[in-house]
């Protein structure tokens, strides 16, 4: 082959490569999904690098199977806004799988039952920090406490825990 024939390839690769590499930058630019992309058993966890019973939570997520995947995060606020978590609902942390949100001390066995049924529904909520919750867990106390289905504001009871009416 001529050097000019040669050079005539190098570049067409060359713009090919580039080609390829502009439109992988234009599926990077896109809009983040609401909800981490994980495996449907993969319970992905945001949480503040210094939350000791975000720790245990995860860790009772693990005792009951699910694969968790953590992710220390400086502002927990702006995660929970970027998710969709309303503020009456808050906790600690914010989770997600199975296209749900989980948002704080939220028993693995509700959550394993949300992604049996399949509601129609943004997820589970725990709000604030009951003391007995997985993760919140003080020697024998227990405070009775509810977990609640959520689609944007709305609420309904889905779990009793503790002696709740």
């Amino acid at each position: 082959m001529s050097r000019s024939r040669n050079t005539f390839w190098a570049i067409g690769l060359l713009a090919l490569v580039f080609a390829g590499l502009g439109a992988l930058s234009l599926l990077s630019d896109q809009a983040p999904q609401p909800i981490a992309q994980a495996a449907a058993d993969t319970i992905v966890v945001h949480k503040s690098p210094t939350c000791g019973c975000c720790g245990k939570w995860v860790d009772h997520l693990k005792a009951e199977g699910f694969a968790v995947e953590v992710h220390d995060e400086g502002d927990m606020n702006a995660v929970k806004s970027r998710l969709g978590i309303p503020a009456r609902l808050a906790s600690c942390h914010t989770a997600t799988v199975g296209g749900y949100l989980i948002e704080g001390h939220v028993a693995a066995a509700d959550i394993k039952r949300l992604l049996q049924e399949k509601p129609k529904a943004q997820g589970l909520a725990v709000p604030g920090m009951p003391v007995g919750s997985p993760g919140m867990e003080v020697g024998d106390q227990r405070m009775p406490y509810e977990t609640l289905l959520f689609s944007g504001e709305e609420t309904t009871t889905y779990a009793r825990h503790g002696d709740v009416q």
